[in-house]
């Protein structure tokens, strides 16, 4: 008849998965690393949407789909490419300009409008030009008919993990400061939210769009033109801000940091 298990034995915690690498090693004895045939079993990968080298540990790293937005963002914001820069700050200026004046109702309606008179009239000029000239060129949108426009299952998973990045850093971000995990940060944010206050007393949401995106395209270009003085009148201002803060932190109890 078997004897039973020892207590301790059930107490003792399974093996790690790095047994297997590294194999037991005893007092005394060195660790001998054991080159990986090919045969072991992979790692187990991370937590969808940290990366497919993350464990879940640490700070979740955005999808490469976001960082490949981000660079464009760069790119169009610093005016590396004058033309297509220009094109996409006109857009927007014309979209915001004609959300003052109208509805949105009638700004997609008016431009619908100014979509269909440009097509339809050089759809129109093209046919006339073929029966003329008696040649058959064929549709004159025809590139752009035969062309894919329809999202692959790939495509729509990578868009998805990144919008699942923002908003689950959105929503931890909120969540931090509303429960006053940092109670420096949440002095911030209430401080930031008071201010606001006064910012919507003065102008309305689409004055305040118009003036994020001109900023927007402006103040990266002014920045890199005047960086040197920029960062000394920053580093001012910084300094100020944290002897401030430092202040704040020795007068209020428990609001000193956490050391990380």
């Amino acid at each position: 008849m078997a004897a039973p298990p020892d207590p301790q034995d059930q107490l003792l915690p399974p093996a790690s998965p790095g047994s297997q690498w590294f194999g037991d090693r005893g007092e005394g004895e060195d660790d001998e690393v054991v080159t990986p045939t090919g045969d072991e079993p992979a790692p187990p990968a991370g937590e969808p949407g940290l990366g497919p080298r993350d464990s879940g540990s640490g700070p979740a790293r955005p999808p490469p789909v976001a960082m490949e937005t981000a660079s464009t963002a760069v790119d169009l914001l610093y005016w590396r490419d004058i033309k297509q820069t220009g094109i996409v700050f006109g857009s927007f200026l014309l979209l915001l300009f004609s959300l003052t004046q109208f509805s949105v109702v009638s700004v997609v309606a008016y431009l619908a409008l100014a979509a269909l008179s440009a097509t339809i009239s050089f759809r129109i000029y093209k046919s006339v030009l073929q029966a003329v000239q008696k040649t058959d060129e064929g549709h004159p949108f025809k590139a752009y008919l035969e062309l894919e426009i329809t999202l692959s299952q790939e495509q729509i998973q990578k868009y998805t993990a990144c919008l699942q990045f923002y908003v689950n850093s959105t929503l931890q971000e909120l969540r931090r400061l509303f429960l006053v995990q940092d109670l420096v940060d949440s002095l911030k944010f209430a401080v930031l939210m008071w201010l606001l206050t006064y910012v919507g007393a003065l102008f309305n949401g689409l004055t305040l769009l118009l003036m994020a995106v001109v900023s927007m395209f402006t103040l990266p270009v002014v920045y890199v033109k005047h960086q040197a003085q920029i960062d000394q009148y920053l580093g001012l201002v910084r300094t100020h801000i944290n002897a401030v803060v430092a202040k704040i932190q020795a007068k209020i109890p428990g609001a000193k940091r956490h050391a990380e």
